[in-house]
């Protein structure tokens, strides 16, 4: 290392030498001795099993998120939402033929930020979930826990966002069996400004046979003898729908006027009869990505209990080597002039 003379002071490079020196030497000496230098204390190593955190300790512990707003790092702008996602409990809900099941349910919460507010506590948006968490789910229970964080956090606007798969059993098309179908559902309340809107969220599974393909495949048995197929696929639907009205909208009615729309949803138990069975119901029903949307469209439009909606379907093609797709809405709810460019590959459904 270099010496230097006093009239000379050293520049970085040498201050990051002699510190590299000193962390070598701190690292294999005896901590009593690292410690009578004065300039590395002589921390414990050991977890304190037996310390109690007390009023005055927790009262002086730091807490930068809620900090001055000097702290704030970059533009002093409103946050629309921010908050947690993704934290998991089980929650029981109430089934329409008035049984309960309980589900691991995936929890989003957020809320807005001002300008001039640092941060958020985030943990303040669990604990205030958790205490509703026993209690059945409904909107009511939400509501509460919403109205807890919001006012905890002295925030305007603020959201939940409930995930969980639905489970309905299903009987196959002429066999008799019946088996587990699972359904992605998702329920959210929004408040924005005071306004509060309940909007849940289903991607219901299908299977589409293409008309035109059909109708190409009937032409080449019917005019040269030659076996055909028709080309069909797994297809998805996300349907998102305003709940409003007094009268309760389940799980189970969302899925029933889905079904109703577009009846080849995918089968969990087959047999062979029920496979000839589902060739016969895509053979009845052949439908392309518009005339899917729109079908969806005709069940929502004729409930009382659905305001605003949007169907987003997605058939992904066992033709080409990419998907055809369609987006409608109606209300003010759901309309984007963007969307995200990773919308249509959520709604793939693998087996």
């Amino acid at each position: 290392m270099n010496i230097h003379n006093k009239s000379t002071p050293p520049d970085r490079s040498d201050a990051e030498a002699a510190l590299a020196v000193l962390q070598s030497w701190a690292a294999q000496a005896p901590a009593a001795e690292v410690a009578e230098l004065g300039v590395y204390p002589a921390f414990s190593t050991e977890y304190p099993a037996d310390f109690e955190v007390d009023a005055e300790y927790k009262a002086g512990l730091p807490d930068l998120q809620n900090g001055p707003s000097s702290l704030i790092k970059g533009e002093r702008t409103v946050i629309q939402h921010v908050g947690i996602s993704n934290f998991r409990l089980p929650i029981r809900y109430h089934t329409r033929d008035g049984a309960d099941v309980v589900l691991e349910t995936s929890v989003t919460g957020s809320v807005s930020l001002e300008a001039e507010k640092k941060g958020i506590n985030m943990s303040r948006i669990m604990r205030s979930f958790y205490a509703y968490a026993e209690k059945s789910f409904s909107y009511k229970v939400i509501e509460r826990a919403l109205e807890d964080y919001k006012r905890d956090l002295d925030s305007f606007d603020a959201r939940i966002q409930m995930r969980f798969s639905f489970p309905m059993k299903i009987e196959s098309l002429r066999s008799g069996l019946s088996g587990w179908q699972y359904y992605d559902i998702a329920l959210e309340l929004v408040d924005t400004g005071g306004a509060r809107k309940t909007i849940m969220h289903l991607d219901y599974v299908y299977s589409s046979t293409c008309p035109c393909s059909l109708e190409l495949s009937e032409h080449a048995r019917r005019t040269r003898n030659q076996l055909a197929t028709p080309h069909s696929q797994r297809s998805v639907a996300r349907i998102s729908v305003e709940l409003v009205g007094e009268k309760c909208l389940w799980f189970e009615d969302l899925i029933d006027l889905a079904r109703a729309a577009v009846p080849t949803e995918t089968q969990v138990m087959v047999k062979r009869e029920d496979e000839q069975a589902f060739a016969e119901l895509n053979a009845a029903n052949p439908i392309f990505v518009e005339d899917a949307a729109r079908s969806f469209c005709a069940q929502l439009q004729a409930d009382r209990r659905v305001g605003d909606f949007r169907i987003i379907a997605s058939h992904q093609e066992s033709l080409h080597s990419h998907d055809a797709v369609s987006v409608l809405t109606i209300g003010d709810t759901f309309a984007a002039t963007s969307l995200d460019p990773k919308l249509f590959t959520t709604l793939f459904h693998v087996g």
